[in-house]
């Protein structure tokens, strides 16, 4: 990524960002803006991001400053990809790590080919119900402000698509898949429908953002990468 001239960030810059594991993407993009702020002498600079990620996953952010940050909406309706693992016979609240185990399931039964043949099932168009630990607004409220409270509310399902699954590692209790997927997709939720299909359970143990559209996270920096080059100003 090639810096030329310190006003480049009002003018617009687009940008590929590895989030690091346990920041938000708030996390990411306050610490952006303040490492711009501190090298241009900008008091104020727009910088946003297309795609939210959970703080336990990492993986591909596009980030946009100054006049490109108009241009975020059309990033978000890409399709992402993801490298998920999900790990069977447990389920959490959350459906991730966020929360601590709440039920067992039996796992014999569980075989390759029966995994196989479960993810294939989830290939296409589908409603699927969000998770309650999500950032959905339910009466004015976020709906995890009613899940850490241990309030029971139902979410309106959403349309998404699955244009491709795939098993990359079989490994009883946990499988690693990627997946490409509609926009407002969540992972941690195929995790619990993969498990109900499978009579078990299932969370998500990890997870990263692949891709977006045709953009590449091994095209993406890092806020360590980001500062050499603000220094090279």
């Amino acid at each position: 990524m090639v810096i030329p001239e310190k006003n480049i960030f009002e003018e617009g810059q687009f940008m590929l960002f590895d989030k690091p594991l346990g920041w938000t993407s708030h996390d990411l993009i306050n610490k952006i803006r303040i490492m711009i702020r501190k090298s241009t002498g900008l008091k104020k600079i727009k910088v946003g991001h297309a795609g939210t990620l959970d703080p336990l996953a990492t993986g591909l952010m596009i980030i946009c400053t100054g006049k490109f940050t108009k241009r975020l909406e059309e990033f978000n309706n890409l399709e992402k990809e993801y490298v998920a693992t999900f790990h069977f016979g447990e389920t959490t609240p959350s459906f991730d790590l966020e929360t601590e185990v709440n039920e067992k399931y039996p796992t014999d039964h569980i075989t390759t080919g029966l995994v196989e043949s479960t993810l294939q099932s989830f290939l296409g168009e589908q409603l699927q119900e969000p998770p309650l630990f999500s950032a959905k607004f339910i009466d004015g409220k976020r709906a995890y402000e009613f899940a850490r409270k241990g309030v029971e509310k139902k979410l309106e399902p959403s349309r998404i698509f699955i244009h491709e699954i795939e098993m990359l590692n079989f490994s009883l209790p946990d499988i690693k898949v990627r997946l490409r997927c509609s926009k407002g997709t969540y992972i941690r939720a195929i995790a619990r429908d993969i498990g109900k299909r499978l009579e078990s359970g299932a969370y998500l143990s990890a997870l990263q953002r692949t891709a977006i559209g045709k953009f590449n996270v091994s095209d993406a920096t890092n806020i360590e990468k980001f500062q050499f080059f603000l220094e090279q100003l």
